[in-house]
């Protein structure tokens, strides 16, 4: 069957054009306006309405209880289910309503439907839902319905399938809840205990300013990068491209200092050289360089910029900075303890979106498996 044979009569609306429905009907109060928005978030928090009467002339745009509402524009394909406790309203030009005939078919399984395969809905019109003016364009599109000439059965088995895959829904968001909160906790339990050992009582350590522990703070000079190199360029946000030129040999701390990156902070190591927005600590003996490391992060650098339209962090502000100093035995100790939940936070950060990717992705495949029928005549 196709989609235009489990319509309702008159059941394909397209939004209203031109002339009916424009911001100067609009009123701060009365009969909501449903926009693209409403069916790409699902969401019903209104920002147009219109008075009753404007209203009765838009009649055949009003939605009713179980119709379907899919985006025309912005993210193209997007659908959500008119439920009874949604108001009463009229759609606009950018939403197309659907509604069905549901004793052929079950709302939830056409919506399942059609998200899974919304490459339907989108190659229908060339591209461009917004373009479909007439019905039979979209009405074309293969629904396939389980046993058709059996109703009753067919909606039995469209239920069953709805049942799974809502289970399914429900629990691949909750899992990815659960990961999701798993990572910000860890997160969280990270840079607690970091702050903890970066945190020293008055007179417990010896205070230094930055350059007492720095040989020299300065900038970095290379501004031609290419893909193409031996050696990498590090910049604000890390590697930024390759060159052929080797400039620093030993590893150094570098801290963005220019720009929306400005005050992030990375470590160096090897043969490389650094881009002229970035600044280089050449550290004396008295500092372990991953303690320092570890410190500079948990300062947030970047609170410390100057200027709002290009955010600037100067070595002169960096130098006298006053940072805690306590004995080389002691960074030795807190930068094995930071390593270690440097490690496990990094490798949680890593796990935790690619379990999420996974199970969304087991789901997907199970979704299509459940809504792919074999092209036969008892479908």
């Amino acid at each position: 069957m196709t989609l235009g044979e489990v319509l309702q009569p008159k059941g394909y609306i397209r939004g209203p054009f031109g002339s009916a429905l424009k911001k100067a009907f609009f009123v701060s109060d009365g009969i909501p306006v449903y926009e693209q928005q409403h069916a790409i978030y699902d969401k019903r928090d209104f920002r147009y309405f219109i008075d009753n009467d404007r209203a009765e002339s838009l009649k055949r745009f009003s939605v009713k209880p179980k119709d379907l509402i899919i985006s025309c524009s912005g993210t193209i394909g997007k659908i959500s289910i008119i439920n009874p406790t949604d108001p009463i309203g009229v759609i606009n030009q950018a939403l197309l309503l659907l509604r069905l005939d549901l004793t052929k078919v079950h709302i939830q399984f056409i919506k399942y439907y059609l998200e899974c395969f919304s490459h339907l809905i989108v190659s229908s019109s060339g591209g461009a839902i917004s373009n479909i003016e007439k019905r039979n364009v979209i009405g074309k599109i293969p629904i396939p319905i389980p046993c058709p000439d059996n109703p009753e059965k067919s909606l039995e088995i469209q239920s069953e399938i709805v049942r799974i895959l809502d289970t399914f829904t429900e629990l691949t968001t909750e899992l990815t809840t659960e990961l999701t909160t798993e990572l910000t906790a860890r997160k969280k339990q990270y840079s607690y205990y970091r702050d903890q050992l970066l945190s020293f009582d008055e007179g417990e350590v010896e205070w230094k300013k930055l350059d007492e522990v720095c040989e020299k703070i300065s900038s970095g000079k290379n501004r031609e990068k290419s893909e193409a190199g031996l050696y990498p360029v590090f910049g604000s946000t890390g590697i930024i491209g390759r060159t052929h030129n080797k400039v620093y040999e030993k590893e150094h701390i570098l801290v963005a200092r220019v720009g929306a990156n400005a005050g992030r902070v990375n470590i160096a190591r090897g043969e490389y050289d650094v881009s002229d927005n970035t600044l280089i600590f050449d550290l004396k003996g008295n500092i372990n360089m991953k303690y320092l490391y570890f410190y500079l992060v948990d300062l947030n650098l970047n609170r410390f910029t100057k200027g709002a339209g290009q955010p600037l962090l100067t070595a002169g502000q960096l130098k006298s900075m006053q940072i805690p100093v306590p004995r080389l035995a002691e960074q030795a100790r807190i930068v094995s303890i930071l390593d270690k939940f440097d490690t496990l936070t990094h490798s949680i950060s890593e796990g935790l979106p690619r379990e999420i990717e996974l199970r969304q992705k087991q789901y997907e495949y199970y979704r299509d498996l459940l809504l792919s029928f074999p092209k036969s005549e008892t479908v």
